[in-house]
């Protein structure tokens, strides 16, 4: 196997299949970047225990400048390798595998010689069932995964709700996120599609696939396997692993009526909560206390330890009984992030019952549900 190729082209692919290689894993091999090098282009796997990505890099690219010499496959030290190719002096650089599996690395009048592994010893991807799939364009997915994931719980001990629960029912893609103490849900209508499915994708697989997902591509196709899920786009495969189990029915935890609700702009109560947060953050309990009535809605921030703060806050408009209730800002710091510069209506029961913020138009595509705070 030898190729010589643009660098800068060669880098940018070693980070995305990077997302996947772990340094702590059982298998030795599973620390390395596989490449596999054929007259169409060069292909860069790497993988864990819950993700696969392969990414290709095509030798037409003009950006890639490559001249393949002879075709092969090879498997090096992920993060050393890494390592050196940012480092080279030149733009190009020259990869040759040689006997027993020593690669040589030429830019310039720099050159190494590192030890590579037999790429036979490493594990196959999942084969695709094509049975299940449907396309989504690739900002889509990307709101789709932002708008949700930052609610899947930390903990360990439900491992269900470290995934957001994908369910395509009815030609509608649902994707829901809860940690038990808030909920993320957004609704895409897919007209073409009258498949059903019902998965959950771990958080950590999603994040990184945003991650990895460029503004190049533009639709990704998802392949739904037994335990596997596949995102493919022209240059790239990401596989992850599927969480077992049963997602608990989230229907249930939103509510249909509401005693108070109120509309704001965004960006303002997303300010007006993060200088409230400034105190309580410096409080053992961090909370911060929204007081409505007919003709003034006042937030609260207070740490005993540091002072309190009062703010008079812009709404657009309040209706329902006066309230009084207390919630963790930065649950509603993230809520509010994901909606961006709209406007949303927020509706309250009562001071222990949840509450959800919704977009004033379009409202039932996009949820959020915080759970208040008991202060008594």
């Amino acid at each position: 196997m030898k190729v010589t190729l643009n660098r800068t082209s060669f880098t940018q692919q070693l980070q995305t299949v990077q997302r996947a290689i772990s340094s702590k894993t059982t298998m030795p091999i599973l620390t390395g970047v596989k490449i596999d090098l054929s007259n169409n282009g060069l292909t860069l796997t790497g993988s864990n225990a819950d993700i696969s990505i392969e990414s290709f890099l095509s030798s037409e690219d003009e950006k890639a400048q490559m001249t393949v010499e002879s075709s092969g496959s090879i498997v090096l030290q992920a993060r050393f390798f890494s390592e050196i190719i940012r480092r080279l002096p030149e733009d190009h650089v020259t990869l040759e595998v040689l006997e027993n599996n020593q690669v040589e690395i030429t830019s310039g009048k720099a050159n190494f010689l590192v030890n590579g592994l037999d790429p036979e010893s490493y594990p196959h991807l999942p084969t695709v069932d094509r049975q299940k799939e449907i396309q989504l364009p690739v900002d889509m997915l990307n709101k789709l995964i932002n708008e949700t994931v930052f609610s899947v719980s930390q903990h360990e001990s439900r491992p269900i709700l470290t995934g957001v629960h994908f369910m395509l029912k009815n030609q509608r893609l649902l994707a829901v996120a809860t940690d038990s103490h808030r909920l993320s849900q957004r609704i895409i209508p897919l007209e073409n599609d009258n498949g059903q499915f019902d998965i959950v994708i771990p958080g950590k697989s999603l994040t990184e696939l945003s991650r990895s997902l460029t503004d190049e591509e533009d639709t990704v196709q998802i392949s739904i396997m037994e335990n596997q899920v596949l995102f493919e786009t022209k240059n790239m495969k990401f596989y992850s692993r599927l969480l077992e189990g049963k997602y608990p029915d989230t229907d249930r935890l939103i509510p249909s009526s509401f005693n108070t609700e109120i509309e704001f702009a965004v960006p303002a109560l997303l300010a007006a909560i993060e200088r409230a947060s400034l105190l309580s953050h410096e409080s053992r309990n961090n909370i911060v206390r929204l007081n409505i009535s007919e003709d003034s809605v006042v937030l609260h921030g207070n740490s005993p330890e540091v002072g309190k703060v009062e703010e008079d806050l812009k709404y657009e408009k309040v209706s329902g009984d006066p309230l009084e209730i207390s919630f963790n800002p930065d649950y509603m710091k993230d809520a509010l992030r994901a909606f961006g510069d709209t406007t949303i209506r927020i509706s309250f029961i009562s001071a222990v019952r949840p509450f959800t913020l919704e977009p004033t138009e379009g409202q039932g595509d996009f949820l959020q549900l915080i759970t208040p705070v008991r202060t008594n």
